[in-house]
């Protein structure tokens, strides 16, 4: 049952952000009463939904929950106290909630009034389904997930900068879903010029439910033009600058008000000991806005500095069936090592053939915390 709950959750993959996605079954007597998943922030909640399916049916019943259900008023009130109400008998959790207003108290409440409780049920599958809101919860920062398309010798775009389409369709379909499932998509002003991407989702087949992704550029000189594409599409975007560029006076001033006039929102971010955006503010700054995963989608200087400072939860490169060439872009732009120790680790998470390219997932090998 705890299985199915699994599958339930994935029905709010795209829309519930930011809360976790969640899936929950209720049983009586060996048969499935009630079902039901968290499909939009501010709305109900998996356990309330599959409560109310059930109907009353639920008094004396089983419910598999795949995280521990939460505790305190919110948006939405406790699902511990619905549960308690509807006179459920066990409640299974597949993992403790890693919000520290929830982490163990959900589990008490429900034991306080006399529910059978037990947590752990398929753990590891469980936490597969919010790994970026559980870092979000333990650390404040967002899971940072980079995204590369490359040819065979690993080259992201010939010397002149022509890149579209490496990939074949069905890769780009894929990145459309990384997208959806992403609380926010980042990118650097050089991409922004050269691409003028649109970094949104515009597969009609994903059920987005009125939300799409923030849209974030990294734009130390405020050189993002108000007439990008991304500043006309549903949805928000948000462009991190450095702080001198909004102080009053500044020389970028015409420019910050022509961006802002284009409904871009204009932040200041400090600058690291290169004059670049410092990168761990910026992961600190979107974890305040609640991001629990960031698809970065860059360029080589971008992506290489994320790799160099250890700042990449989780790298997915698809690989076309091409050569580019010694002339063409390297996907990341690296410092030279002198000894092989020094080479950063990944481990390989999954492979997959995906139309004509190849997939590869990779994570850090020292774990999935980012190096902030």
């Amino acid at each position: 049952m705890m299985r199915h709950a699994i599958e339930l959750a994935g029905q709010g993959r795209y829309s519930n952000h930011p809360n976790p996605r969640v899936g929950c079954v209720i049983v009586h007597e060996g048969r499935i009463v009630g079902e039901g998943s968290h499909l939009k922030w501010g709305e109900a909640h998996a356990e309330v939904h599959a409560l109310q399916a059930a109907g009353a049916a639920a008094r004396g019943a089983d419910c598999y929950v795949t995280l521990e259900p939460h505790s305190y008023q919110g948006r939405t009130p406790p699902c511990t106290e619905a549960l308690i109400r509807a006179g459920v008998a066990r409640v299974f959790c597949g993992a403790l909630d890693p919000n520290p207003k929830v982490h163990g108290e959900g589990v008490r409440q429900l034991r306080a009034a006399g529910i059978e409780v037990h947590s752990g049920l398929l753990e590891p599958e469980v936490r597969e389904l919010n790994l970026g809101f559980e870092q979000r919860m333990r650390s404040g920062l967002p899971r940072v997930i980079v995204k590369v398309a490359a040819s065979l010798d690993g080259r992201v775009a010939l010397a002149n900068g022509v890149s579209q389409w490496i990939t074949g369709e069905q890769a780009r379909a894929d990145v459309q879903r990384l997208r959806a499932q992403a609380s926010a998509v980042l990118t650097g002003i050089d991409t922004a010029l050269a691409d003028d991407p649109q970094l949104n989702v515009r597969d009609p087949a994903i059920e987005l439910r009125g939300r799409q992704p923030l849209r974030v550029v990294l734009d130390t000189g405020l050189r993002l033009p108000a007439a990008a594409r991304m500043l006309q599409m549903a949805g928000e975007t948000l462009v991190m600058t450095s702080a001198a560029n909004l102080l009053p006076g500044a020389a970028a001033a015409a420019r910050l008000e022509a961006l802002q006039a284009a409904g871009a929102q204009c932040i200041g971010i400090g600058l690291d000991a290169q004059g670049r955006l410092d990168l761990r503010e910026v992961w600190r700054e979107l974890g305040r806005r609640q991001c629990n995963d960031v698809l970065v989608e860059a360029g080589p200087t971008l992506t290489g500095s994320l790799l160099h400072q250890g700042m990449v939860d989780e790298w997915i490169i698809y690989y076309a069936p091409m050569v580019l060439g010694g002339d063409a872009r390297a996907m990341a732009v690296l410092p030279a090592l002198q000894r092989l120790e020094e080479a950063r680790r990944f481990e390989l998470q999954a492979l997959s053939r995906i139309g004509t390219d190849a997939k590869l997932v990779l994570r850090t090998s020292a774990g999935s915390a980012t190096n902030v």
